[in-house]
């Protein structure tokens, strides 16, 4: 008998507690064999949002719903594009504290998001499910005068964006690979040193 064992015995003693165990052991195995298909995943919640989006047009209702699945998405974008270690809260002018390299001789530290891809992706995916969940139901239809949600949220989309890009080039970061200087070690000869 293995530690798993007596977790499970003394966790899950009702068969309620069972179910959810195994449902919980499932899902977690459901995504572990989405995790490697990056292209496959993101374009399933694509197709989820495209299809949440298309709901909302064609049935012209749940602007509010809309709004606050825009207002999640900007909130992970910048999760996303920020470091784990936000030097703007460690900005030490003469102490020691951990900064992103600014120069080409100090040591390199590889950027780590403060929300990784995955959890970028699966938290996504939850909302737009429970947003297209949401316009099933015609309570969550609360009716408003949708051009002023979506100036609102274009002005405050312009204005976090402007605020992460200063911080950006403030702290000299880039949270992409793409563009940035690749180092490569020496090639492999195949020759056997004696």
């Amino acid at each position: 008998m293995n530690s798993f064992d007596d977790f499970d015995n003394t966790s899950s003693s009702s068969p309620a507690g069972r179910f959810f165990v195994m449902l919980g052991r499932r899902y977690q195995g459901f995504l572990d064999l989405w995790t490697p298909h990056v292209t496959y995943r993101w374009v399933a919640t694509s197709l989820m949002l495209l299809f949440f989006l298309f709901r909302v047009l064609y049935y012209q209702g749940w602007y509010i719903v809309a709004y606050a699945l825009g207002i999640y998405y900007l909130n992970m974008l910048i999760a996303f594009l920020t470091p784990k270690i936000d030097p703007a809260i460690y900005d030490f002018e003469d102490e020691d504290g951990p900064s992103l390299p600014t120069a080409n001789n100090e040591e390199f530290r590889p950027f780590i998001r403060r929300l990784p891809e995955f959890k970028f992706w699966h938290s996504s995916t939850k909302a737009t499910l429970i947003a297209v969940v949401c316009t099933f139901f015609e309570f969550c239809n609360i009716p408003v005068f949708w051009p002023i949600l979506l100036l609102y949220f274009i002005t405050l989309f312009l204005i976090t964006m402007k605020r992460q890009i200063r911080h950006m080039i403030k702290y000299r970061y880039l949270p992409w690979t793409h563009g940035k200087t690749r180092y490569q070690g020496k090639e492999d000869s195949g020759k056997v040193y004696t």
